[in-house]
């Protein structure tokens, strides 16, 4: 049952381009431990042992197996009420993430679930684990947040929900694109 959750969710991220071959990592708390995807895994065709069990506040023998991650899934775990995470690289988010302090979604109708996401980074060069505090702190207040430059972190119940919020934010930050690609002008009326 777990196993197929990951393997929907993986297979879905990649086929919806916001994950590559070998990047993004997944993961879900089960009371003092969390399940999380194997370092390097590729999400796209998970198989068990690329399902890695390690404590949210300890370390055991496989836990340099897991994902480069595991300190920002932890502090997640720790300081909110998660119980599942997508990291994933949606590119336009990405990209807005290199301009925008806040993506604002502005009523785009249909996206209003994702709200304002906070982009963390700025002026710092990220490191894997380094900015874990300022995530988790961020997700107290919000389902996502952005790493400038790098990708999404995004809390939910389920994989599935997370997963949701994950696509909604690059469908949102694709509409944002080609909005701001748009020359501003006075509408104009096909014949």
């Amino acid at each position: 049952m777990i196993l197929s959750q990951f393997q929907t969710v993986g297979r879905d991220l990649f086929a919806r381009g916001v994950v590559s071959s070998h990047a993004g990592n997944l993961s879900i708390r089960l009371g003092e431990h969390l399940i999380i995807t194997r370092r390097s895994s590729m999400l796209n065709c998970l198989e068990e042992p690329d399902l890695i069990e390690t404590g949210i506040t300890r370390n055991n023998r496989v836990t340099p197996l897991t994902a480069i991650d595991l300190p920002i899934h932890r502090a997640i775990y720790q300081q909110t009420n998660a119980l599942a995470i997508v990291h994933a690289h949606p590119p336009h988010a990405v990209a807005l993430s290199l301009t925008e302090s806040t993506i604002v979604p502005d009523n785009i109708q249909g996206i209003s679930e994702v709200g304002a996401v906070p982009v963390v980074g700025w002026n710092r060069e990220s490191r894997p684990g380094d900015l874990a505090d300022i995530i988790a702190q961020a997700l107290k207040q919000h389902h996502i947040v952005m790493v400038r430059g790098h990708g999404s972190f995004v809390i939910g119940q389920l994989l599935e929900e997370a997963y949701n919020y994950t696509t909604a934010l690059e469908e949102t930050c694709q509409i944002l694109c080609l909005a701001k690609s748009i020359q501003p002008g006075a509408p104009r009326n096909p014949r």
